[in-house]
């Protein structure tokens, strides 16, 4: 069967709980292959909450879904605090990318205690911020930023991944909403080791199956490289 729009492969998933130390619950799902263990784990950081992101957005279900068992990763997605999906709600109150540092820390406790292998955090949209802001506290491999509106983190929150050895890789739409390549190459430049990817004929919200594999694979491309090309087809039990 083709692998696209709502398509979940086998894996192994979990309903999970994040204590953050200001005493918050988050909700969350951790997904692992069904019989391997994952080479890397995804921490996923969703867009902002106020304008309908949840960890249920469309690219960061469609990895969940699909890379476990296409690339061997683990991927965790939770709701930051204040945010609802499906898998329920999350304590707290939205604070505009300020505590949501705690919510950060939350997730990468919980992939230290679990021992999920090397962890990088993948953002979308206000998750980039949150990426970029909290992101160098943490033992990560990188981060992967997906349509970074740079509204929230400052030029020196940037510029401070200069000195990092983490890997950082941006993907920015041709046609995004907010920052398009051009000035995202002006934006980024005080990262010199930041490869930044221009997605032709991209948006924003990267809708339609072409940009949600476009997408996954660049993030592939990053983190587990050896599982490409990704296949369109899939042939084990769904």
């Amino acid at each position: 069967m083709e692998i696209r729009g709502p398509l979940e492969l086998p894996a192994q998933r979990e309903d999970i709980e994040l204590e953050t130390v200001d005493g918050l619950t988050l909700v969350g799902e951790l997904a692992v292959p069904e019989s391997a263990a994952p080479v890397a784990t995804l921490v996923t950081l969703h867009p902002l909450p106020t304008a309908g992101g949840f960890m249920d957005s469309h690219i960061l279900r469609k990895a969940a879904a699909r890379l476990p068992a296409l690339a061997d990763l683990a991927v965790l997605r939770f709701n930051t605090r204040g945010t609802s999906s499906q898998r329920g709600t999350s304590e707290g109150a939205f604070d505009g990318g300020a505590a949501e540092q705690f919510d950060v820390a939350a997730a990468m406790r919980f992939v230290r205690d679990r021992g999920l292998p090397r962890p990088w955090l993948v953002g979308w949209s206000f998750g980039t911020e949150l990426a970029l802001k909290y992101g160098r506290e943490h033992d990560i491999e990188g981060v992967i930023l997906l349509s970074p509106p740079l509204h929230r983190a400052t030029p020196a929150e940037v510029e401070a991944w200069a000195d990092s050895d983490r890997a950082v890789i941006v993907l920015v739409p041709e046609l995004d909403d907010y920052l398009r390549p051009a000035e995202a190459r002006e934006r980024f430049a005080a990262i010199p080791h930041a490869h930044l990817i221009a997605v032709e004929g991209g948006k924003h919200l990267w809708v339609g199956e072409a940009q949600t594999r476009r997408v996954l694979t660049e993030i592939v491309a990053a983190v587990n490289p050896a599982a490409l090309p990704l296949p369109t087809e899939w042939s084990g039990e769904g």
